[in-house]
């Protein structure tokens, strides 16, 4: 479509229906609108005028299974209203252009040039190289692009920012090379690939499936290469509760071998019942052979086969609480997840920095608000970031009130879910 056209189609109400579904928010429209818009106008300064395609890929939210799914276990996420967008227009030539909202430089990207670059971990480029390798290597066909990309899924927020990339730029090129046709579980694989190889993070694929596949979700790893992913209905209102997602702002700097050490602990763990994965061995096995894991592995990594054995376990009561309608069970296992995240997988805070702990002050807090009324715990990776919340509908406002006070304007967000993964907006 023209830009002139799709202008005007946004500032009628040609698209309010679509961005209704995909926000889930009346309310928050006008905004949307007036933010495709200026990413329009973005778009049209970098690239000039003519035909363009709007995608969107969502960040996530992980509601159960923390740091489960890279020992083949099992996760509960969702994703949500929180999304980053690409204006794009498809290229005869072999060249991808990226030019991301906050960067100085275009990426660019010439397609005869896949091959891992070792100077690029850690970068864009790299999570875009890896993405158009990837999809090469499985048999789907790539080509040129340029977009413009602007995104509210904070980087160090634990909403997967990432993650919402890779999927943006794999959707991309499902519809403009393949008819649409790469399914959201191949695209999160592929979004894998590029974060583990070429970004250098060493990442399971639950956030990627989250933001791939849309929807709250219940994902077994059992078997990573064919993984079950089941959809749930899930609406946080008929409960009288909101998600809250409060940026603590701490620094994810020098972090990545805390990171690391998670699923190395947990493999090496595994290792002490000669299996690859913690997955493949039993609580049971995990609780009757404690001093075994420590005298192979250590303390910590016996802490945190614990967590990977309960947790799991955990995830499946949620799941069972969420089909039966059993809010106040499922709220009590959540809280129960975040206490083992914080005693025994330890990925709260750093041990390289305990004079800051962030995360650790919001999670405390938060308790105090909330008494029995709300649960709390460390989002996604931990260590720094982000802190998740169920909040009653009619403390929202002074929780957000309050976490702000803390950590400053905006940290607090109240999230919806929403139903799409990666699609092509208009």
């Amino acid at each position: 479509m023209e830009i002139k056209k799709t202008i005007e189609l946004l500032n009628g109400t040609f698209f309010d229906n679509k961005l209704t579904e995909l926000y889930v928010d009346l309310n928050r429209i006008p905004y949307e609108k007036e933010r495709y818009r200026k990413a329009i106008d973005s778009y049209k300064t970098f690239f000039g005028e003519g035909e363009i395609e709007i995608f969107s890929a969502p960040g996530r939210s992980e509601i159960g299974g923390n740091h489960t799914d890279h020992q083949h276990g099992e996760v509960l996420a969702a994703s949500i209203n929180n999304d980053a967008i690409a204006v794009a227009r498809k290229l005869d030539e072999p060249i991808v252009k990226v030019m991301s909202d906050g960067y100085s430089g275009m990426i660019i990207i010439q397609l005869d040039e896949l091959a891992k670059k070792t100077e690029e971990e850690g970068t864009t480029n790299a999570l875009i190289r890896g993405v158009l390798a990837k999809m090469k290597m499985d048999g789907h066909a790539i080509g040129g692009f340029q977009a413009y990309v602007t995104s509210e899924v904070l980087i160090g927020a634990g909403l997967s920012s990432s993650a919402a990339f890779e999927t943006l730029i794999g959707t991309i090129l499902s519809y403009m090379y393949n008819g649409g046709e790469v399914n959201p579980i191949e695209i999160a694989k592929i979004g894998q690939y590029a974060e583990n190889v070429y970004f250098g993070k060493p990442c399971g694929l639950m956030d990627q499936m989250a933001c791939s596949v849309g929807s709250l979700i219940h994902i077994d790893f059992a078997d990573p290469e064919n993984p079950i992913v089941e959809q749930l209905k899930f609406d946080l209102n008929t409960y009288g509760y909101s998600l809250c997602i409060t940026d603590t702002k701490g620094t994810h700097a020098d972090l990545t071998p805390d990171y690391a050490a998670i699923p190395q602990e947990m493999k090496k763990a595994a290792e002490c019942f000669g299996k690859n994965f913690l997955g493949e061995v039993s609580k049971e096995e995990i609780i009757n052979n404690i001093t075994q894991i420590r005298d192979c592995a250590g303390d910590r990594a016996a802490l945190r086969a614990l967590h990977f054995v309960c947790e799991n376990e955990r995830v499946k009561e949620e799941v069972d609480a969420l089909r039966k309608n059993n809010f106040p069970q499922f709220l009590t296992k959540v809280k129960e997840s975040g206490d083992s995240s914080f005693k025994y997988l330890q990925n709260v805070y750093t041990c390289h920095d305990v004079q800051h702990q962030n995360v650790s002050i919001a999670l405390a807090l938060s308790d105090v608000m909330f008494g029995e009324k709300g649960v709390c715990r460390v989002h996604g990776g931990g260590f720094a970031g982000t802190i998740q919340a169920f909040v009653p509908n009619y403390l929202v406002s002074n929780y957000q009130k309050e976490m702000d006070k803390i950590f400053g304007n905006g940290s607090c967000e109240v999230l919806k879910i929403r139903k799409y993964g990666g699609i092509k907006v208009l």
